[in-house]
């Protein structure tokens, strides 16, 4: 006697992936290059609020240069970091298999 239910043909070729796309996420250069600039922002933004001496200022012009770098690259790292987490890269699961036209 035989089943009613057939089993559904398998691939000869075990897949080795989910078959879905999934997102960069930490691995999103973008995030690293956020990072960096912010650490180096927070750094100078310290510095110029607390290692900034009249002689320094006289040489800059009365500009505490480092103080106003710092809030700049802070801004421009948050900039990044939200650049990557509204426009994410997406990485095919399987790259063998995206067709030519929707590579980068």
């Amino acid at each position: 006697m035989s089943s009613s239910i057939e089993n559904p043909p398998q691939d000869s070729a075990p897949s080795t992936g989910t078959g879905r796309a999934h997102k960069a996420g930490a691995f999103d250069m973008r995030n690293f290059i956020a990072a960096l600039i912010g650490l180096y922002g927070v750094v100078l933004t310290i510095y110029g609020i607390i290692g900034s001496s009249a002689v320094q200022l006289k040489k800059a012009g009365n500009v505490n240069i480092n103080l106003y770098a710092g809030i700049g690259m802070i801004v421009v790292a948050a900039v990044f970091l939200t650049w990557a987490r509204l426009r994410p890269v997406v990485v095919p699961d399987n790259p063998d298999e995206v067709p030519p036209a929707q590579l980068p």
